[in-house]
């Protein structure tokens, strides 16, 4: 036993685990798009607040940016790029607003899988987030196309058209879609037929009252 301790203090067998330990690889300094808001600033909760000017250098410290947390901070990136877009001071709701807060959610997971590639999860939900912000730029760009140039431009989105719908012509392909052809059809002619003797039944009642109401005032 104290060979064996004399042999694992020893600088030969210290080295050689050292050796043998795999090396850390340095995390990357990530900029990140919450580093234009300055420390100084106070969180969303105390901005407003008339007796903030009053109080203390410490708790002025206390309430800033610099001891907030990414979420106190998010508030805040949320709230600038919704002031660029917002039609009105009342707006909360519009497609601009919509996709102000889907961009700095998006910017935020992008950050974070460049730090947390495996991350399954939030890659699912940034995808998702990207696929609403696309339909919402897509309804912008195809009902009010100054709109979108401005929330794109402001918001420094680079939107790219979505390809155009391809497939390959086959013969499976070809005899599939003849066969649907006709079952649509058939099922069309089907439906036709019930709602043409729903509106004769739905006539032949009309008619026996409206008889019968003859009769009645006769």
């Amino acid at each position: 036993s104290l060979l064996s301790f004399h042999l694992a203090c020893s600088p030969f067998i210290q080295a050689a685990r050292c050796y043998a330990r795999p090396v850390r690889r340095k995390m990357k300094d990530i900029p990140s798009h919450l580093d234009d808001l300055p420390p100084t600033m106070m969180k969303k909760d105390y901005a407003n607040v008339p007796v903030i000017n009053s109080v203390d250098d410490v708790v002025k410290r206390l309430l800033s940016l610099e001891m907030a947390n990414q979420r106190e901070k998010m508030k805040i990136k949320i709230q600038q790029l919704v002031e660029k877009v917002r039609r009105s001071p009342s707006d909360n709701g519009s497609f601009e607003v919509q996709t102000a807060i889907l961009t700095a959610k998006i910017r935020t997971l992008e950050e974070h899988l460049q730090r947390h590639p495996k991350d399954k999860n939030n890659r699912r939900c940034m995808l998702m987030a990207v696929d609403r912000r696309n339909k919402l730029l897509a309804y912008l760009r195809r009902v009010r196309y100054d709109v979108f140039e401005n929330t794109c431009k402001q918001l420094n989105i680079q939107y790219t058209l979505p390809p155009a719908y391809s497939r390959r012509v086959t013969k499976r392909w070809v005899v599939k879609k003849a066969f649907c052809i006709k079952v649509f059809q058939e099922a069309r002619k089907m439906k036709a037929e019930e709602r043409m003797k729903y509106r004769k039944r739905w006539q032949a009642r009309a008619r026996a009252a409206k008889e019968k109401q003859a009769q009645s005032e006769g």
